[in-house]
């Protein structure tokens, strides 16, 4: 069992190995941050762009977004300012401002069913009968 030969480690060939994969790993780290860093800046302008009621956030793809950097805190400092801008030169993909509306918004209270005393003849004889109708 002695008479086996071990072959001797080549220490350079593992160190050039674990540099190839260490600079493999570092690579595709830095591909993982700016694809983060992008989906972050995207998400910072979608929420300035609801706050500032754009109707369409396709309309986001208008905006040159290569030189937006985020700051410190993961936010983009001039999110703000970047919309107001868009709003003012394409105001049709924001909503108006107005106070006034064509809609009236609904009921704040569930439509109440009429009583037996408030109903005629009629209607009281017309809802008896369909009441009876689904009772059998």
């Amino acid at each position: 069992m002695d008479d086996i030969e071990v072959p001797p480690e080549n220490p350079e060939g593992q160190t050039d190995d674990f540099r190839s994969r260490a600079e493999l790993l570092e690579r595709k780290l830095d591909e993982l941050k700016r694809q983060s860093d992008i989906r972050l800046i995207r998400a910072e302008m979608k929420v300035e762009a609801i706050r500032a009621g754009m109707i369409d956030l396709d309309g986001l793809k208008l905006l040159d977004l290569t030189d937006v950097k985020l700051d410190d805190d993961g936010a983009v400092p001039d999110a703000a300012e970047r919309i107001t801008r868009l709003k003012r030169s394409k105001p049709w993909l924001f909503g108006t401002s107005s106070s006034s509306s064509a809609l009236t918004p609904p009921s704040a209270q569930p439509p109440r069913q009429k009583h037996a005393s408030e109903m005629t003849n009629a209607e009281y004889a017309a809802a008896r009968s369909a009441l009876l109708r689904h009772r059998y």
